[in-house]
């Protein structure tokens, strides 16, 4: 890491957070190092022959998308890693910026797991977790947490780029077909979904063995309340995300729901790609 000019740790994890750190924007010198798939940021080798010797300092694809290495998520912000625990003693290391984030859960998982064997169950549970990952990662999500019959994930500029509505939109269309939706068969496992953007806190939260990366505030609230409106086969999307991921003019259906008694806007995504129109 070259030497720190910041004011501050927050302002560190901004600029990291935001994908426009120094050290992401100029690279690393381990880029010259042989061979792929690298870690998207600081470009260590996870394959042979140059992993042989870096995995044994850290440089392991990380559990929330192996396109990172663990050692950058463990020692990302530099100093601003070091941010001393708030006066309650919790450790809070990460800033507010602009993110986006998908919600996505089975529609009736109850009335699914009594009708199936236990086992039958948990396999197809399994199968939707395990193609929930292959497909964001794809699309350069963080997968905050698999939470019961929900997936969480987050489009964070510093994995997904400055279009991360438009990454969002994207997997979650990605998701639907990969499940089935709209295929003459129908879905194997049956979705709804929730996408919203805004700023949020994004970081550590936790001290020690307890502390976990996450995104927290209203926006998330939000994309979370979406998910459980929307029916199987519907991704919910808010108007910021309309407007963020092109597809003003598109044609979609604007539906009006209640979130926790509060009015909002939405219009509802088909699993099918859709592109706007001209006017």
């Amino acid at each position: 890491m070259m030497p720190n000019a910041y004011a501050s740790p927050q302002e560190e994890w901004h600029d990291l957070l935001s994908g426009t750190h120094p050290h992401l924007v100029h690279g690393s010198p381990l880029r010259f190092i042989p061979s792929r798939p690298r870690c998207k940021l600081c470009r260590a080798p996870f394959g042979r022959p140059g992993s042989f010797v870096l995995k044994r300092y850290g440089y392991t694809p990380w559990a929330k998308n192996p396109k990172m290495c663990a050692r950058c998520f463990d020692g990302l912000g530099g100093h601003a890693a070091m941010c001393p625990p708030s006066e309650g003693g919790e450790d809070v290391r990460g800033a507010e910026i602009d993110i986006t984030m998908l919600f996505a859960d089975v529609r009736g998982s109850s009335k699914l797991a009594r009708a199936m064997p236990v086992l039958d169950f948990t396999r197809l549970m399994s199968r939707f977790y395990q193609v929930s990952r292959d497909v964001l990662i794809e699309h350069d999500a963080i997968i905050e947490k698999f939470v019961g019959d929900e997936v969480v994930a987050l489009f964070i500029p510093f994995m997904a780029g400055p279009e991360h509505v438009k990454q969002a939109v994207d997997a979650a269309q990605a998701l639907f077909l990969a499940t089935g939706h709209g295929s003459a068969e129908g879905p194997w496992v049956p979705l709804g979904a929730g996408i919203h953007t805004g700023p949020a806190f994004v970081g550590m939260v936790g001290k020690n063995e307890s502390s976990d990366f996450t995104a927290l505030g209203d926006p998330v609230n939000i994309a979370a309340h979406l998910a459980s409106q929307a029916a199987i086969g519907e991704i919910l999307l808010t108007d910021p995300v309309i407007e963020g991921a092109g597809l003003l003019g598109a044609g979609l259906e604007r539906r009006h729901v209640l979130l926790k008694g509060h009015p909002i806007d939405t219009l509802v995504l088909p699993a099918s790609p859709v592109t706007a129109t001209a006017g």
